[in-house]
């Protein structure tokens, strides 16, 4: 999969491109099968697949307290190539993307940029200056410029519609199990480990520290763990996610305790999954309290592990 960054980064097919619009915060089961459907119809109009999304997102543009995310970038990014998407175009979104006429942005972007030939939207989808656009404009432009637009159905499990609202509610709530079934995977968070502060040697403690985003829509707190990356198999072990208020920390970190290894795996990138959650995030009142909690929490996490086989 290709990431593009901007309009200017697109190199146009001259054949054009079958495409979809949206925030795609998740990846859950709804999402997956929209683009396993274009992906079949991609194949058959020999076009490449292209998923179109915007940074920052519209409600974190328009709203002061916009919804936390369930994943950060980088792995939305992961998810992406693994569901066999060509193009990923994240289009900037600022005060002059924002006061296009839906008119433009549908000339400008989807016709002239990408030649867009097969569109699919949900039929609530609006765009544009004051939110004006809608399926129906897509539609009667399309008919006149040979974009066919289709609409995206609903996903529905138990009669419930799988979004990525219930999804964040979950992860909020710590119910990592509830979040991975409309998930449709197990929920996890990668990237490369970095230094941190080494405090947890000085434990016998040592962590793989991931910096993460502060809005990520998983509960801040401890969990039991699966690590992919280091090996052939998954490696067990106890994580905080959080910003660590007991040495008055600010960066938001997801830190990773391993059982039973030792090795210096800086720079190596790693999936963290979360499978169980064990604890809030809270303050202790001096660092030999928290050691004592971390060994509690490391016992738990094991025990559920194991327990899980």
């Amino acid at each position: 999969m290709k990431l593009i960054r901007g309009l200017n980064s697109f190199n146009l097919n001259s054949s054009g491109c079958v495409a979809t619009i949206g925030n795609f915060d998740g990846l859950h089961l709804g999402h997956q099968r929209i683009i396993s459907t274009l992906k079949n119809k991609a194949i058959d109009m020999k076009l490449p697949l292209t998923i179109i999304s915007f940074e920052p997102l519209p409600a974190e543009y328009f709203m002061p307290e916009p919804p936390a995310r369930i994943y950060p970038m980088r792995d939305k990014i992961r998810l992406l190539q693994t569901l066999g998407v060509d193009h990923y175009l994240c289009l900037k979104f600022n005060s002059e993307f924002a006061s296009q006429k839906p008119e433009d942005f549908v000339k400008n972007v989807l016709l002239d940029k990408l030649s867009v030939r097969y569109l699919a939207v949900g039929d609530d989808f609006r765009f544009g200056y004051q939110r004006k656009g809608d399926f129906q404009l897509l539609q009667k432009i399309g008919e006149s410029a040979g974009m066919m637009v289709v609409d995206t159905p609903t996903c529905k499990i138990n009669d419930k519609r799988v979004s990525s609202t219930r999804i964040r509610k979950h992860l909020e709530a710590g119910e990592i199990q509830q979040a991975n079934h409309l998930l449709g995977a197990n929920y996890q968070l990668s990237g490369r480990v970095r230094h941190g502060d080494k405090r947890g040697r000085t434990i016998g403690f040592p962590t793989l520290n991931l910096k993460m985003p502060s809005h990520i829509a998983a509960r801040r707190g401890v969990y039991a763990v699966n690590v992919y990356g280091l090996g052939k198999s998954a490696i067990k072990g106890v994580a905080n996610l959080g910003t660590r208020p007991t040495v008055k920390g600010i960066e938001n970190r997801l830190e990773t305790h391993l059982f039973d290894f030792d090795a210096d795996v800086y720079g190596q990138y790693i999936c963290v999954e979360l499978v169980k959650f064990i604890r809030g995030e809270k303050r202790f009142d001096d660092f030999e309290i928290l050691k004592a909690q971390i060994l509690d929490d490391a016992k738990q996490a094991r025990l559920i592990l194991e327990n899980l086989g």
